[in-house]
């Protein structure tokens, strides 16, 4: 930043996604998530930095790989993504219908009309619509083109960064089964969402991010229904939906510049002492919170780290 400054956008996320699995990453906006899937695709900016390593397939880290590995081997082929401004992804002066048929060709091979329209329909793209441009598409539309696009290759890992952005409930529940059948094939989605509704339809795992940091990972099961998430976080984010408690968090996400010196939620909960204020809590158990809510017992499905 100006003067010098480094912001951490993303500490320590640690987790993994493996094959016919969907690892869903909430969070409110400004967390980090889309970071985190920048970071994976090498998609950061210039100066930006990353530590650690990203293991794809145990044989490629993603974090070390050169643009040219990242270019030829991995975007599309190995990795699909949908982006969370698929406006500004696509070729502007291209035909959906060109932009379909060049990955096509591209990724598997495949030429002709009704392949194209196929992989249209996959996201429920409408055949009278190939020919248009995106400037001629509205933001519902330019995400159904996207989603076509990231599901052409049949890559082993997806990353859909909010991929029902401007869709009707409709559309929702349509992309979102498409996501799975995607995954039930044998083959890794990680989605970023703030649709919860979304990600409890499709999400094997959730893992829960705040201020940068993932705070809690639990199965879906028992993280949407009972017992219910451990963080108070997590709690309070589907405590806020309109159909449970639709009560909001309390205050504001603090600024990834300025972050206190304990527990970057404590401002905002109620459970909070003078420990969570003073001490940041390490992640373990996968958990990240020096209290959890009593009687949360949990479960955790041990993942592969190859994706």
């Amino acid at each position: 930043m100006r003067g010098g400054r480094d912001i951490a956008a993303v500490t320590d996320a640690r987790f993994s996604v493996a094959p016919g699995e969907c690892l869903a990453l909430v969070g409110e906006s400004g967390c980090g998530k889309s970071v985190l899937a920048s970071a994976l695709l090498g998609l950061l900016p210039a100066n930006a930095q990353t530590t650690g390593s990203a293991v794809l397939g145990g044989d490629t880290d993603l974090l070390t790989a050169g643009e040219r590995t990242l270019a030829r081997t991995v975007r599309g082929r190995r990795i699909g993504l949908v982006p969370q401004s698929p406006a500004a992804h696509l070729t502007p002066v291209r035909t959906v219908r060109a932009q379909l048929e060049e990955t096509l060709r591209e990724l598997s091979g495949l030429r002709g009309s009704a392949a194209v329209q196929e992989a249209a329909a996959r996201a429920s793209f409408p055949a009278d619509h190939l020919d248009r441009y995106p400037h001629e598409l509205s933001g519902g539309l330019a995400q159904r083109a996207a989603t076509a696009l990231a599901l052409i290759g049949d890559a082993p890992l997806l990353l859909a960064d909010e991929p029902t952005t401007g869709l009707d409930r409709d559309l929702v529940e349509r992309t979102v089964d498409e996501l799975r059948r995607h995954t039930d094939e044998g083959r890794a989605l990680l989605i970023i969402t703030h649709d919860l509704a979304a990600a409890e339809r499709i999400a094997d795992r959730v893992a829960v991010m705040y201020a940068g940091r993932i705070v809690e990972i639990a199965d879906a099961g028992p993280f949407f229904g009972a017992p219910g998430p451990r963080h108070p976080y997590a709690k309070g984010l589907l405590d806020a939906l309109p159909e449970r408690d639709f009560a909001p968090i309390p205050g504001m996400p603090p600024e990834l510049g300025a972050l206190p010196a304990g527990c970057a939620f404590a401002a905002r909960c109620a459970r909070a002492d003078d420990r969570c204020t003073t001490e940041r809590p390490a992640f373990a158990d996968s958990l990240a919170c020096h209290h959890g809510l009593t009687g949360h017992a949990h479960t955790l499905t041990k993942a592969a780290a190859d994706a």
